[in-house]
């Protein structure tokens, strides 16, 4: 095969491009700035809220040895999952990786007749690029994909990328937001926080109401009772999960927890150790799709298992990245993201 040259074609390699963006961003200072004051809110924040609680280092070795006994016995707890998500009127996929997500949830909204997706912030879909795939790979779909997660939003329509597990435009500032947010209204929003979220607030319930499909993903599923769970601090994730009729969860294989008993322990740290706060202001528990008598939820429920190469880390050294829960800590005493 002709190796390319890509200095020749005027093509910047991954590092060039790479190495660009970073000279680029050090002489950002207000990115500087604005990542020293956030990292350092977030730090001082969850120092206080792990200090108060004198049982922490307990929790957090329960947590521990919980997620090993889970991963020890993954295909387990993943076949009692599906059981129990199935017996409840659910539908479970399996997928190998990011390539058949996208051609289950494309076959999905092919067969609903669907054209309005909503989301709520999911760092698995982030991982596989599930709204690009989509939007690039079935474009004969027409399908319109929108963030519903505040930031997240206000990043898909600057064409950016989340920074931040917890904020994802943590490199933007009110007046940045407000040039992104003018340009959906057609008119000069000021560069008020008020202004901007009550425009917000409007548009995305647009958004909500029109949606064919929800797409989500989980911080934790309970094994033994088929329940998966999202920790949020927007309302987003329940309109998102109640007022479509269908309701996709992609997660990841290592978000099991054995029993509800178990989802406790890393509901007590997750929210202290990502935010600071005791909890977070949503805690959603969702158990497959709406039943009779109920007065909200889908009429179908989709859980889809996402491996995308986890299970080759189960057994090697590697294994406990596994046991993250995604709180966000690591990045806030990072030297190199910082």
């Amino acid at each position: 095969m002709e190796r390319r040259d890509r200095r020749r074609e005027g093509i910047a390699s991954p590092v060039e491009g790479f190495n660009g963006r970073a000279r680029k961003a050090i002489r950002d200072r207000f990115l500087h700035d604005a990542v020293a004051l956030a990292t350092n809110r977030f730090v001082a924040s969850r120092n206080a809220a792990l200090g108060a609680l004198p049982e922490a280092p307990e929790l957090r070795e329960r947590a521990y040895h919980i997620k090993r006994k889970t991963m020890q016995n993954l295909h387990h707890y993943l076949a009692r999952l599906a059981e129990e998500v199935e017996r409840r009127g659910g539908k479970v996929h399996f997928a190998k990786d990011g390539e058949e997500v996208v051609r289950y949830v494309a076959a999905l909204a092919e067969s609903k007749g669907a054209r309005n997706v909503v989301k709520s912030k999911s760092m698995v879909t982030e991982e596989i690029e599930l709204n690009r795939r989509l939007e690039e790979g079935y474009p004969e779909l027409g399908l319109e994909i929108v963030e519903t997660d505040l930031g997240e939003w206000i990043a898909q329509l600057a064409g950016d990328h989340p920074s931040h597990i917890v904020a994802p435009i943590i490199h933007m500032n009110r007046h940045q937001i407000a040039d992104v947010l003018s340009r959906v209204a057609g008119e000069r929003l000021p560069p008020k926080v008020e202004d901007l979220m009550q425009f917000a607030r409007r548009r995305l319930r647009e958004k909500f109401l029109a949606a064919d499909i929800g797409i989500t993903g989980a911080n934790f599923a309970v094994s033994e009772t088929g329940t998966i769970v999202l920790v949020t601090n927007e309302g987003n994730g329940r309109l998102v999960t109640s007022l479509p009729p269908v309701h996709v969860a992609v997660v990841g294989i290592e978000k099991l927890v054995p029993r509800l008993e178990d989802l406790e322990v890393f509901l007590r740290l997750l929210a202290r150790s990502g935010t600071g706060q005791k909890m977070t202001v949503y805690t959603t528990l969702l158990t497959g799709p709406r039943r009779p008598g109920e007065l909200d939820g889908p009429e179908e429920f989709h859980l889809i298992l996402l491996d995308n190469g986890r299970s080759e880390l189960l057994g090697t050294e590697f294994e406990e990245a596994l046991f993250c829960i995604r709180c966000g800590a690591c990045l806030n005493v990072c030297p190199v993201y910082r």
